[in-house]
C-alpha cells in the first residue's frame, strides 16, 4: 500500500513574494520529491497564499 507524507508552503503577501521566488521554492521541493496538491488563495487578512504538497514515503517491505 502506498502512503505519503505532506509539507506546507506559505507565501504571505506581506513578503512581497515575487513570482521567480515562489518557483525557485517550488522546484527546490520538486527535486526533493515533493509534488504540489492544492493552493490555496486568499485576500483575507493578507494571508497570501499556502500551497500543500505530498511525496510517497519509502516504506521497508512494501509491495507494489
Amino acid at each position: 500500500m502506498k502512503t505519503f507524507e505532506y509539507d506546507l508552503l506559505s507565501f504571505p503577501m506581506t513578503r512581497k513574494t515575487s513570482l521567480a521566488d515562489m518557483q525557485a521554492s517550488l522546484n527546490a521541493k520538486g527535486a526533493e520529491g515533493w509534488e504540489v496538491v492544492s493552493i490555496s488563495s486568499s485576500e483575507f487578512a493578507n494571508v497570501g497564499h499556502t500551497v500543500f504538497l505530498k511525496r510517497e514515503t519509502t516504506t521497508v517491505g512494501a509491495t507494489a
